[in-house]
């Protein structure tokens, strides 16, 4: 792996595929992992740059990030947002402002990479997959690497044009499909060994796993970690684009287990 872009900066991280996993790991620093700083009483995170890494959902954060930045109390000089996206990120840096600003945070810097969409209602893993090389992930990383190193600040303002947008994403996207009962939807096929694997992946202990079967409940963060990290390949959607399935080549399932189990 290459080397980050520097070794003294706290990066707060929220992965299920392992993209947003990869890429801080590439960013370097201390590494943090969301769901498992949701489990401590009290958050407090100091250093001199302090960065959150996540995917987008719904052209917003996941659930679990946004409450995890009202939650903790971050201090730093410099606190910067990375999303990683597949189709686009649209109104996402207004929504990052926004909750940063809620939380009392001054956010200089925030940036996207482009990388696998792994929405499996819409996206075709396979075709979503074999696309990769186009969107030049390392040089991606690479200038948002020279970007934090130098400290790069930028004005990220929330218009009344934003905020009418950010509107209409909530009422026809994020309402929909950010649903904590989502899960209960879930189909698990004659597949499942009953291995345990989609309760350990799961960022929000929203899996058990007995000898009668998978039992979801309604604290899901629309993740798919499950989905995409079953070894057998026996949870499914009611609708989704195909069967494959994807996780960054980058990360194991180990490393996925270690980071939500």
């Amino acid at each position: 792996m290459k080397k980050g872009c520097e070794a003294t900066m706290t990066i707060c991280y929220f992965t299920a595929s392992g993209n947003c996993l990869y890429v801080a790991r590439r960013l370097g620093g201390t590494l943090l992992s969301i769901p498992q700083l949701m489990r401590q009483k009290d958050i407090e995170i100091t250093d001199d740059a302090v960065g959150i890494v996540c995917p987008v959902y719904a052209v917003e954060m996941p659930m679990m990030v946004r409450e995890f930045i009202t939650r903790a109390k971050i201090t730093t000089e410099y606190f910067f947002f990375v999303y990683t996206y597949g189709m686009g990120y649209a109104e996402a840096f207004s929504h990052a402002k926004i909750v940063a600003d809620t939380a009392d945070l001054d956010l200089k810097y925030v940036n996207a990479i482009q990388m696998v969409d792994n929405y499996l209602p819409i996206f075709d893993m396979q075709e979503q997959m074999d696309t990769l090389p186009e969107k030049d992930v390392e040089g991606q990383i690479t200038r948002l690497c020279n970007d934090i190193s130098q400290r790069k600040a930028m004005t990220i303002e929330v218009t009344d044009e934003n905020r009418a947008v950010m509107k209409k994403y909530k009422k026809e996207l994020a309402e929909p499909i950010l649903r904590k009962d989502t899960a209960l939807g879930y189909i698990v096929n004659d597949k499942c060994v009953r291995c345990g694997v989609c309760a350990r992946v799961c960022p929000a202990n929203n899996i058990t796993v007995t000898e009668a079967g998978v039992q979801f409940s309604d604290r899901c963060e629309v993740c798919y970690a499950c989905l995409h990290n079953c070894p057998q390949n026996a949870i499914h959607l009611p609708k989704e684009a195909n069967t494959v399935r994807f996780r960054n080549e980058h990360i194991t399932m180990a490393d996925i287990i270690k980071a939500n189990g």
